[in-house]
């Protein structure tokens, strides 16, 4: 498939086609045309080691490149830039070329004119500028995100909110007003309506359903190198007992300026700690492979999902074994969604020594069959890079299967396809495995529905103690 951009005023039916060479740059990844600047398009490889910013011509679809980013294993993309400056002062660009994200003050001509620094403040999204500020979210750690202004001209940024957690800001055109989400550790999400320097003008009132409990929660550094992990004790903990152990795990390469598993955020471990009030500890670690940890640990992952990301999630629920003795790590279940899914029965399959028992929801079982474009940023082009996918498959692994294994997956799933998990389950059944299978009949990649979420999650926790027990 070829894509092509055109061009035609509100009150004429003639088109402009932008012209850039499309056989070297397949994708067309975003299109922007802000008030102070030009139409511009940002452009991919293939290999997606290279990304072009062009500035396009209306009038006549010419384009001309300002800015190029080049990286031997991937560039990531952002949707939130470029940011024009007013006054033909240039725009605001985000690059990883010095090993992690830096704040870049680029001239109308897409030269650089400055790094602006933000110290020890890894940046996450760029939300506002103007002629003499950047805002921008971002934490010296990366289980949250705050809110921050620094100047162009340089010097330390300045905090505008002090509530921890994770914030999301939305600017109006103006760029004078702001809405500000926090999700903070001990509380739902909320939002309110501030001035563009942070200072509070109303909070907006909410109508949610508030939770019966707060999530009793650790974040912590464990592990060489060192991980995020969190760790959810039950509500009504005994430090007497030993309690076997969930992994709820995801692990997968996300966009950049997201978040992994270890948020100090309530939503993040609502569901976590439902499940250790049914009698576990839950424990979620970030290893290699997520952002906000630097260009070297995210592509820590390149041409395999299956060796470093599973490395780390033992490693991780070792250190944790070792640091407290509640967790009895000779009783380690794991379970995930999605890339998580993928995760549960890669650890069953290859670490039967580590983890006793996996459900895996809607995995991506050969790498293969799935998104095009995800899967060839982190694993290559076929069939060059076919060891890639062959070292990323679980395919292959199903003989080796000891542990208890639990696949669940939506029959309509329109993101992991219901084959994924038929295709294992194939696999399985020829190598005379015993598995369990419970298929979602009608649902999709997620499940909304409370009443299947209930029985859903009913059934994961008789899964686990069937065969990893109660604490003792």
């Amino acid at each position: 498939m070829k894509v092509r951009l055109g061009i035609t005023p509100i009150d004429k039916k003639a088109f402009s086609w932008l012209d850039w060479n499309r056989e070297r740059y397949p994708y067309l990844a975003r299109v922007t045309w802000e008030t102070n600047g030009p139409l511009t398009i940002t452009v991919q490889t293939r290999d997606q080691e290279e990304v072009v910013l062009l500035e396009a011509n209306p009038s006549n679809g010419s384009t001309t490149p300002l800015v190029t980013e080049r990286d031997p294993a991937w560039v990531n993309l952002r949707h939130d830039i470029p940011k024009w400056l007013p006054n033909g002062k240039g725009f605001i660009w985000a690059s990883e070329r010095s090993g992690d994200w830096q704040i870049e003050w680029r001239k109308r001509d897409g030269s650089l004119n400055r790094i602006v620094p933000t110290g020890a403040i890894k940046l996450r999204e760029i939300g506002s500028v103007d002629e003499t500020n950047i805002v921008f979210t971002g934490a010296p750690d990366p289980t949250q995100a705050k809110l921050y202004s620094v100047r162009l001209s340089g010097g330390a940024p300045t905090e505008l909110t002090r509530d921890s957690g994770w914030h999301g800001a939305r600017f109006d055109k103006s760029h004078s007003l702001l809405l500000d989400t926090v999700t903070p550790r001990d509380s739902m999400p909320r939002t309110t309506l501030r001035r563009a320097d942070g200072s509070m003008i109303a909070e907006l009132p909410s109508v949610a359903e508030k939770p019966p409990f707060i999530p009793r929660f650790d974040i912590l550094q464990v592990g060489d190198p060192q991980f995020y992990a969190g760790i959810v004790r039950p509500q009504k903990f005994n430090a007497r007992k030993r309690y076997p152990v969930i992994v709820h795990v995801y692990a997968g390469p996300l966009p950049a300026g997201s978040g992994g598993s270890v948020g100090a955020t309530m939503p993040s471990w609502l569901l976590p700690q439902w499940f250790a009030d049914q009698g576990f500890i839950v424990v979620a670690i970030d290893g290699r492979g997520i952002p906000g940890r630097g260009r070297h640990w995210e592509r820590a992952v390149h041409k395999d999902f299956a060796t470093v990301t599973l490395d780390d999630q033992a490693a991780g629920l070792k250190a944790l074994g070792r640091k407290y003795r509640e967790i009895d790590v000779d009783r380690a279940g794991i379970f995930g969604w999605s890339f998580g899914g993928y995760m549960s029965a890669l650890a069953v399959l290859k670490e039967p020594k580590v983890f006793k028992a996996g459900i895996a929801g809607a995995p991506v079982t050969d790498w293969l069959d799935y998104d095009t474009h995800y899967t060839e940023r982190y694993l290559g082009i076929p069939p060059a890079d076919s060891a890639a996918y062959e070292r990323s498959s679980l395919l292959s692994l199903a003989p080796k299967l000891e542990r208890p294994l639990l696949l669940i997956h939506g029959t309509s799933d329109d993101n992991v396809y219901f084959r994924h998990t038929l295709k294992l389950a194939n696999e399985l059944f020829r190598a005379g495995k015993d598995f369990e299978l419970l298929p979602l009949a009608g649902f999709t990649h997620m499940v909304p529905d409370p009443v299947v979420n209930e029985q859903l999650y009913s059934r994961m926790v008789r899964f686990f103690k069937k065969h990893l027990g109660e604490p003792k």
